[in-house]
């Protein structure tokens, strides 16, 4: 996806109000297609594939901003807003690890930009030191004065600026410096590089990638991300997630399989109860929301986890979801044991999991076959499980 090979940041100034837009308060809170305005800003800075991402907000909205960004799966360096966006900035550059060498700045309420744009920018940043996303102007252009037309100036050379504005982190802050010793205040990144005598180099934009200030902007906003899915490149879509799981079968074990405990000889050997239909639906969760797998979650050297039903660590890969703004929609899954039959327990495997992740048993479906006796699987010496499941936004 990114156009850059450099370590990469995004700062995103977010401690605004809602007084232009006729909102009681900060305008990245208010709705647009049903989510806070923000979240699709977020959704498209965690698809860019930064080292980095730095919001600077209000102390006090902090903590509705997080959840915002936890439910866009977007991982936030947090750091206080200043009086101005020059100050934010500023305070999201501090922020910055010192290995990040490139950096991005984004107004948060510009939240139709794609990953593409944070990428181009980034990639003229790395290549040109700078890169500041621009479209040209369409309209005539006239000097106004008194409510009059004083003269006409020329369209041709006349772009209007847009976010993200993208440059090398050292640049950035060192036209921030200048600026705060000259009293200068600018209007965005462009002017404060301008400013300290450095080029600025300008990557084409979108006119989609607008500005929400007053309700008409929201009103337009909400219509584009109506369009078709081929239309919204930065709506989020549903996902689907594989997962894999097999376990060793031995004595002095229970066999548990789809939360149900199963009569047998023998049980699959694990560091919680083995429930090789559970991990693998737990892995196929994970994967479609980009979340590791389960071993990252539940790692067999905590002993927190030693002998725990896996319908626990369902529960809580459901809750994982539920927080990044995802909900399940279908699961399907395939176990592989030779023995034993595994037909007459399906329906109840069916049930406890739908109850789990808060499915109707319609959306779940678990399929028993044999491996044919071929290798060790088919020599009944360990049972495996493969899963599918779709996840779509809440």
């Amino acid at each position: 996806m990114n156009g850059f090979r450099g370590s990469a940041g995004i700062v995103i100034p977010a401690a605004g109000s809602g007084t232009r837009l006729g909102a009681p308060v900060n305008k990245l809170l208010v709705e647009l297609a049903g989510e806070p305005l923000l979240t699709h800003t977020l959704r498209a800075a965690a698809a860019v594939g930064v080292d980095q991402v730095v919001l600077a907000c209000r102390d006090d909205e902090r903590a509705r901003l997080r959840d915002v960004a936890e439910r866009a799966g977007c991982a936030v360096t947090w750091t206080r807003g200043g009086a101005t966006r020059q100050e934010s900035v500023a305070n999201g550059l501090d922020a910055l690890a010192p290995t990040v060498k490139l950096v991005a700045v984004h107004d948060g309420a510009r939240p139709l930009v794609t990953p593409e744009l944070f990428a181009a920018a980034l990639a003229s940043a790395e290549q040109r030191g700078s890169g500041v996303v621009a479209v040209p102007v369409a309209d005539t252009l006239k000097r106004v004065a008194d409510e009059q037309i004083a003269g006409d100036i020329d369209r041709s050379t006349a772009w209007a600026m847009q976010t993200p504005q993208a440059c090398r982190v050292d640049l950035l802050r060192a036209a921030v410096s200048h600026a705060r010793a000259t009293g200068f205040l600018g209007t965005d990144e462009a002017s404060l590089l301008r400013h300290h005598g450095q080029t600025v180099w300008v990557v084409a934009g979108s006119t989609r990638n607008l500005k929400v200030t007053t309700r008409d902007d929201l009103a337009v906003a909400e219509a584009l991300l109506g369009g078709t899915n081929r239309e919204r490149p930065n709506a989020v879509l549903p996902r689907i997630g594989y997962g894999y799981d097999v376990h060793q079968l031995v004595p002095d074990r229970e066999l548990w399989l789809g939360g149900v405990r199963l009569d047998s000889p023998v049980g699959l050997l694990g560091h919680s109860d083995a429930d090789a239909l559970l991990h693998a639906i737990c892995d196929a969760l994970l994967g479609a929301v980009g979340a590791g797998d389960i071993g990252q979650h539940f790692p067999d050297t905590d002993p927190a986890y030693r002998g725990i039903a896996s319908l626990k660590l369902l529960a809580h890969v459901a809750e994982l979801l539920a927080a990044r703004g995802f909900a399940v929609v279908n699961i399907d899954a395939t176990v592989v044991a030779e023995r034993p039959k595994l037909a007459p327990h399906v329906p109840e495997m069916v049930r406890r999991i739908a109850q789990t992740v808060g499915l109707t048993p319609d959306r779940v479906n678990i399929k028993a076959t044999t491996n044919e006796k071929l290798d060790d699987l088919g020599a009944a010496k360990g049972i495996a499980a493969h899963a599918v499941a779709a996840v779509a936004p809440a």
